[in-house]
């Protein structure tokens, strides 16, 4: 994982976008729904970034942001419809280190949340976690080195392998047809290119130890394409 986060959101929308995109990414999510249970989850254990609304029920963003800060020096950051420069000015004095102004696109989310960990773990002298992912089965997925393991043991894939690999894992459950995947992993649009795909995700099962009737990472959708099925840990 790249870092253990507390999200607290009472809109139950905003926070399952939220917190489903961070878990993608690879960081541990926990969803607090007001400003109480966002302060007794953050007892209850340690985190590198804490997410606040301001608008919350029980206790407001700013009284946790208060709490938190007195407790820790973890970094802060809130995400909230108010846009007024005197509420962003006092939940900065309050403890915050940075302020997202609903609606945000996620890109910009990843990246802040990105940008204050990083700064928190050089002021901490720590050292990045790897960007690695670990399923059920034995296969773990390292990103930054493009390489993968199955049972502690490196899988020598090809450069396309990894890339047709990362594809599927990176969006989880979405049947992708060969078209889409040449398009992704080949950037042409060829439909020469889709026994290509075949082959490649033949070679990929086969390095996997993946059988086509009873998959553990790719699944063959019939009639339509490809998906990965594999399980985070």
């Amino acid at each position: 994982m790249k870092g253990s986060l507390l999200l607290v959101e009472d809109d139950p929308e905003i926070a399952r976008v939220v917190r489903d995109t961070l878990r993608r990414e690879n960081y541990h999510v926990t969803w607090s729904t007001s400003g109480l249970e966002g302060w007794e989850d953050f007892l209850k254990q340690s985190y590198d970034l804490v997410l606040v609304d301001l608008m919350l029920p029980e206790m407001d963003g700013f009284d946790l942001c208060k709490n938190i800060r007195w407790k820790s020096d973890v970094p802060i950051l809130i995400i909230s419809a108010r846009k007024e420069d005197e509420v962003k000015v006092k939940g900065l004095h309050l403890g915050a280190d940075d302020y997202l102004t609903k609606p945000f696109s996620l890109a910009e989310l990843k990246a802040r949340v990105e940008s204050l960990l990083r700064r928190w773990r050089r002021y901490k002298g720590q050292p990045a976690p790897e960007n690695k992912t670990e399923y059920m089965g034995g296969l773990t997925l390292y990103w930054d080195r493009q390489k993968a393991e199955l049972d502690g043991s490196e899988i020598a894939l090809t450069a396309k392998e990894f890339d047709l690999l990362s594809v599927l894992a990176q969006h989880p459950e979405t049947v992708f047809s060969k078209s889409e995947l040449y398009r992704h992993v080949w950037q042409q649009a060829d439909a020469a290119g889709l026994h290509t795909v075949t082959v490649h995700i033949k070679s990929l099962r086969e390095k996997l130890a993946d059988p086509v009737k009873n998959p553990r990472f790719i699944q063959t959708v019939w009639g339509k394409g490809y998906r990965f099925i594999g399980e985070p840990l």
